[in-house]
């Protein structure tokens, strides 16, 4: 009965885990996108390292798997990075 219930409880966070993905604001993180952009590529452009450019690395890799995503789903204003 004890596994029964773990494993309802594991299907039900990955269906919410979905359903916020689902939910993501296209619009909004491809403008947040392009303002990393905008920061990030003089920095690469003078020779710096994207460890150079701090905290960026991971926002760097979330923005690039949101620009692919966006633009597999065909969203306006999506291109790729």
């Amino acid at each position: 009965m004890m596994r029964a219930n773990c494993l309802a409880i594991a299907v039900l966070g990955l269906i919410a885990s979905r359903a916020d993905a689902a939910m993501i604001d296209w619009q909004a993180e491809l403008q947040r996108c392009r303002a990393l952009r905008e920061n990030v590529a003089p920095l690469l452009q003078a020779g710096e390292g994207i460890s150079a450019v701090g905290r960026s690395n991971r926002s760097v890799r979330r923005c690039i798997w949101i620009q692919r995503m966006a633009v597999r789903k065909k969203i306006p204003g999506a291109e790729p990075w």
